[in-house]
């Protein structure tokens, strides 16, 4: 299968900020791709919403240039920019004075005046932030819950259709509960969409379960711009793991892979090995199975000690034995998925196969050493 051309949408190059003699930004340069969600995080000051607002022009760099879909916009007209950019605010920024349906048909009403079809897009936006459009096309904001009003600011900013989406800390004026709600929705309609989305948060817990790639920032610079899998488990300095947790990928076990916990260099044989030969290799690396393998490293079963020393025939070949039908993981699997298989089979010895070929083990060892980390942190904490 072709893979995705990966397309830049965002530049930052080398952009500084200055506001008198206070450095807001400093050599910030970063690049977003198409269909990306991307949080921008850090503690208070640290320049995030000054950076997502030089995305619309609402602020301009002191120094530096910045590109959307290829075009430098400090060149471009920030009226025509803007109207092919949605923007959602923590406060919503809906006009009180004007009804659900005419906030949400505005941008587009200025983008075509004479849109026949702005009806079903307005009913199309709200049904897919979760709102019955003719329970609430007519209501003014007041008359709404918070968690409703930000559902149609998340509707407004989608119904010019635009290629990227910016988002100011939408969320986190509500209550936990319509929060989450929001989060998931937010997550499933972007997995229909797949638009770019900027989305500036305080709240580590949020970036980690919407973005693609976290950009963390402190003091007006990059700390660390990546996966939040990576951020997680190697994060980049001291300020990173503290901004960070050292516990946070207990908050997010699935992040946890197969590989990260298995044992690389399990002790192997060849499937053509006499019996009696294996059995020596357990005796001799004091285990109680081996991972049975052909000269290609292809895996093909275990043997344990009892099956080796209950057989008769000592010169037997370990193929002639060995347990071929297996409980096996990929190196992708994550740590929640090989404790519900584990416990299912009542097994906590798996290998660990990659298309054919053994990558490795875990043993109940591995699982109690990994598990014993998150209360050691917990402690240390």
């Amino acid at each position: 299968m072709k893979e995705k051309e990966v397309i830049d949408v965002i530049e930052f190059k080398n952009i500084y900020k200055s506001f008198k003699e206070k450095h807001v930004l400093e050599d910030i340069s970063f690049t977003i791709n198409d269909g990306e969600f991307v949080c921008i995080i850090g503690p208070s000051g640290c320049g995030k919403t000054t950076a997502l607002k030089m995305v619309n022009k609402l602020i301009r760099p002191t120094k530096g240039t910045i590109l959307v879909n290829g075009k430098d916009i400090s060149q471009e007209n920030e009226i025509d920019l803007r109207r092919n950019i949605g923007y959602v605010i923590q406060q919503t920024g809906l006009f009180p004075h004007m009804t659900v349906r005419e906030n949400i048909e505005l941008i587009p009403k200025l983008k075509n005046k004479k849109d026949k079809h702005l009806i079903d897009k307005v009913k199309n936006v709200l049904n897919m932030v979760g709102l019955d459009p003719d329970e609430y096309m007519d209501k003014y904001p007041e008359q709404m819950s918070g968690g409703q009003q930000q559902r149609v600011g998340v509707a407004r900013a989608f119904a010019s259709e635009p290629d990227i989406i910016l988002m100011d800390e939408p969320f986190s004026a509500l209550d936990p509960i319509t929060r989450s709600q929001l989060q998931d929705e937010l997550l499933t309609l972007q997995a229909n969409v797949q638009k770019t989305i900027v989305f500036v948060t305080h709240d580590m817990a949020e970036a980690i379960k919407l973005a693609d790639r976290i950009c963390i920032m402190s003091d007006g610079k990059i700390q660390q711009y990546d996966t939040p899998e990576q951020i997680l488990k190697h994060p980049a300095n001291d300020f990173v793991l503290n901004f960070v947790g050292k516990k946070r990928i207990w908050d997010s076990p699935e992040l946890i892979k197969a590989h990260d916990i298995m044992i690389e260099e399990p002790i192997v044989c060849r499937h053509s090995l006499k019996c009696i030969k294996a059995l020596n290799i357990m005796f001799n690396f004091r285990v109680d199975s081996l991972m049975v393998i052909d000269k290609d490293r292809h895996f093909m079963g275990v043997i344990n000690a009892a099956q080796a020393a209950l057989e008769e025939n000592k010169s037997k070949r370990v193929s002639d034995v060995m347990n071929q039908n297996c409980v096996t993981v990929s190196s992708l699997e994550s740590i929640v998925d090989v404790l519900n298989i584990a416990k299912e089979k009542d097994m906590y010895t798996i290998p660990v196969v990659d298309d054919g070929i053994l990558s490795g083990l875990i043993t109940k060892s591995t699982l109690v050493t990994t598990l014993s980390k998150k209360y050691d942190e917990s402690e240390g904490e």
